[in-house]
């Protein structure tokens, strides 16, 4: 049967969501359970691959098993065996469905600790940015974000994609200078790095490096030069994923 679980992890340990030959991955400590509860590798697909550092509230995944288990329990026993900072939340059976080609949406949060000094308790779960932040032009650039564009300057270089039209749905710019800051971006699908880019895109402009319209000439140009920096990974997290 078909099992669709929630999962939610901190990224700080792992190399990303996808098996690596030389790092730790969510997918390989949720491979390696399945192993030892069937004994042969069953592959865990997710909604999406997270990079090295970036966390997840509540990522979708799906696998094939066969077991006496009833679905519900299954988490109880996956972590009973997962490192503590991978839990399962939730799991159910769900035939016919597919993590990743049924994804309608998804939301992803960016946090930024706004401060002179770094934060010792959110450190792996933010982005350190000393500098003063004007929120109003923040605010005022995350708006031209919205709408369907084409984000190719949003997205890493050589990054390999069918299309890079996508349709972002709500940009938003919570918080207040001097402490923690969210941008909250919610679209049909994402680029490789668009989030980071958008966010280092935003700092820019609430820095005063950028003017706000800069959103709207590199929407157009679509070069990777006319957006910002490349945010750092440990700020990201991937809130909800949305299906029919």
């Amino acid at each position: 049967m078909r099992i669709k679980a929630i999962v939610s992890y901190d990224g700080t340990a792992y190399g990303g969501w996808q098996l690596q030959k030389n790092a730790p991955s969510i997918q390989g400590e949720l491979e390696r359970v399945l192993f030892e509860l069937c004994g042969r590798r069953i592959p865990v697909q997710s909604a999406g691959r997270t990079d090295a550092r970036v966390h997840a509230l509540a990522m979708p995944v799906h696998f094939d098993i066969e077991t006496s288990i009833p679905p519900e329990k299954l988490p109880f026993v996956f972590n009973r065996s997962l490192p503590p900072d991978i839990r399962m939340t939730s799991a159910c059976r769900a035939d016919g469905f597919h993590a990743r080609f049924d994804a309608k949406g998804k939301t992803y949060r960016y946090a930024i600790w706004n401060a002179p000094h770094a934060s010792a308790l959110e450190r792996d779960r933010s982005m350190h940015f000393p500098y003063a932040l004007d929120i109003g032009r923040m605010r005022r650039a995350a708006g031209m974000l919205e709408g369907t564009h084409d984000f190719a300057a949003f997205a890493a270089s050589g990054a390999q994609t069918r299309t890079t039209v996508r349709t972002v749905k709500s940009a938003e710019i919570t918080g207040q200078a001097g402490d923690m800051i969210y941008f909250t971006v919610t679209g049909n699908g994402f680029l490789y790095n668009m989030v980071r880019i958008m966010t280092g895109t935003l700092l820019s402009v609430g820095n005063g490096r950028m003017e706000p319209e800069q959103v709207l000439r590199a929407l157009e140009s679509g070069k990777r030069s006319d957006a910002g920096f490349t945010a750092e990974p440990q700020g990201l997290m991937l809130m909800e994923v949305y299906y029919d």
